[in-house]
This record gives structure tokens, C-alpha cells and sequence, in this order.
């Protein structure tokens, strides 16, 4: 079977459980810059309306449906000549938030695509201006949570209408400290759960930065990571992680316990993973790996 754009090879699952031997459900996607083509996708999010947005290394943010059909239109940020946008998340009401990373600015777009907001836009260290963004969060309350790394190792929290709350962290190893956070998730528990990606784990935060707990270590074992690089939670409350390391997803419970891992192996065949930037997981608990080097989409339950 010859593949075309944006189309898919799907797959019988070939095992049930959680190791490598569960087949994907789907793979779809391919290099390109057409509509529905991908080039390096490195970072995804699903809304409330079940449409997969992804943005990539040329900038574009795309949607599709579950099954990697193009829904259209495509759209950039303003400008990218100094770097392209690398997170999306999904405010409580539904619009979708762009991470302009090398223009300090959180985007919100509404459903046609329009921006309706921004946060930020300018580079510093103080209250209110940002770094490299790499992620954020809206919570039930209206608050943003934004991780940002570079001049800035931080988690800093603000207003609906982006007012400067709060910030903790700063660089180093240390509990609370961070090394280029990637990438950020509620939990079920109302604790906001940090990649922490060249420090190897996660760290579990309240939503006024007091520290609660670290998941894993640097390694290649069960439970350990090798830069760790997005965090998601599934509909049962079970906590993925995928790493660019490692090259595989590992789920956990909330309480950091291992559950299963899927993938762990660098290649382009099927359940084969080459530098995956990030992850999200559907309603159904199915797991969406942008599998970035390979320029696709990997969908798999575990």
C-alpha cells in the first residue's frame, strides 16, 4: 500500500498490556509543508470540539480529526523569523493558547482562529515578562501557569487577563529548581505536574509553587527518564510521559507509580519512535505520540 498525504496505516493491536509489543492502532502523517503535511511537529494539544492542533518546526498550526484527517484552515503566529511557537494548550472556555516562545507572548485564538488575546511580549526576568515559553495551562480559576526556560527557569503564574501573580524556580538540580521545564499538566488532584526535561523528572507542584513531590530520576529503567519532554493525563487519571531520550511513553499513576511503557526503540517502522517531542491523550484514553523526527502521529492505548 502506497501512503498519501495525511493518511494513515492503520494496524491491528497486536497485543493488549503495556510493553513494546502493543502495536500502534495508527500511524499517519508525513514530511511536507502542504496542509496536512508535518515537518518536525513538536507540540499538540486536543480541544473541546475533539480536534487535534498541532504546530510545527515551520511554524503552522494545524488541526485534525482523531484519525489524522487535515480539518483546515492553517494558520502562524504574526511572525517566526526569530523562532517558531513550541507548546499548545486549551483555555476552560475552549480557545486555544499558542506559546510564541521567542516572542516572550501567550496567544489565544477563538474557534475561527482569531486572536482574541495576548500575555506578555516582552523579555526579562521581572513580573510579567518571559523568557523562552515553553507551555501553559489555564486552570478552573481562570489562572495560567507558564513555564519558561533560558533567561528565565521558572514557573510563573497569572490572571485571566494575564496579571502577574506569582513565579517560583530558578536554575539548578535542586528539588524546586528546574533545567529547561518543558511542558506542564493539571492533574486530577488540582497539582500542576512539571517536565523538568535535563533534569530528568517531574515535579509535582500545588498551584502556589509549594514543592509536593519528584517522579524519577536520569536513567533508562522503569520509572527513570532521559529528557522527559511533555506530560499528559488520561480520562482514568493515569499520568504519560514521554521521553526524548528514551524514545517511549511510560504511565504512571498520579502518585508517581509505573504502570506500563510503550515504545523504546529508535526507528521508523511502527511502535518505533525517533526523538518524540510530545504526547496527548484523547477521551477515549488513547494516546497520540508527535513522533517529531519521523514526521507523524502514532496512536496507541496502553
Amino acid at each position: 500500500m502506497t501512503p498519501t498525504r495525511a493518511t494513515y496505516l492503520l494496524l491491528t493491536v497486536a497485543a493488549a498490556g503495556c510493553g513494546p509489543s502493543a502495536a500502534p492502532e495508527a500511524v499517519w502523517g508525513q514530511r511536507g509543508v502542504r496542509d496536512g503535511d508535518l515537518m518536525r511537529p513538536r507540540a499538540a494539544v486536543i480541544d473541546g470540539r475533539d480536534r487535534l492542533w498541532i504546530v510545527d518546526f515551520t511554524a503552522r498550526v494545524q488541526a485534525f480529526d482523531l484519525d489524522g484527517k487535515h480539518l483546515g484552515p492553517t494558520f502562524t503566529t504574526p511572525d517566526f523569523r526569530n523562532g517558531r511557537p513550541s507548546g499548545l494548550g486549551v483555555t476552560n472556555d475552549g480557545r486555544l493558547i499558542v506559546c510564541d516562545s521567542h516572542y516572550h507572548t501567550l496567544r489565544i485564538y477563538d474557534e475561527n482562529q482569531v486572536e482574541v488575546q495576548t500575555i506578555g511580549g516582552r523579555s526579562g526576568t521581572g513580573p510579567g515578562e518571559f523568557g523562552y515559553l515553553s507551555d501553559a495551562v489555564q486552570d478552573a480559576d481562570g489562572f495560567f501557569y507558564v513555564a519558561e526556560f533560558g533567561i528565565n527557569e521558572r514557573i510563573t503564574k497569572l490572571t485571566a487577563a494575564g496579571a502577574f501573580v506569582k513565579s517560583w524556580g530558578k536554575p539548578g538540580m535542586a528539588p524546586g529548581e528546574f533545567n529547561r521545564p518543558r511542558a506542564l499538566a493539571l492533574g486530577p488532584d488540582g497539582l500542576l505536574y512539571v517536565a523538568d526535561g535535563c533534569n530528568h523528572r517531574i515535579q509535582v507542584f500545588t498551584r502556589d509553587g509549594d514543592l509536593m513531590r519528584v517522579i524519577g530520576q536520569e536513567g533508562s529503567g522503569p520509572g527513570e527518564f532521559k529528557y522527559p519532554y511533555d506530560v499528559a493525563f488520561g480520562p482514568n487519571g493515569r499520568l504519560y510521559v514521554v521521553e526524548r531520550g528514551n524514545q517511549r511513553v511510560q504511565r504512571f499513576t498520579a502518585d508517581g507509580v509505573l504502570e506500563g511503557t510503550w515504545g523504546g526503540a529508535k526507528g521508523r517502522l511502527p511502535g518505533q519512535l525517533a526523538d518524540p517531542w510530545a504526547l496527548v491523550v484523547d477521551k477515549k484514553g488513547r494516546v497520540h505520540v508527535i513522533d517529531t523526527e519521523n514526521h507523524r502521529v502514532q496512536r496507541v492505548k496502553f
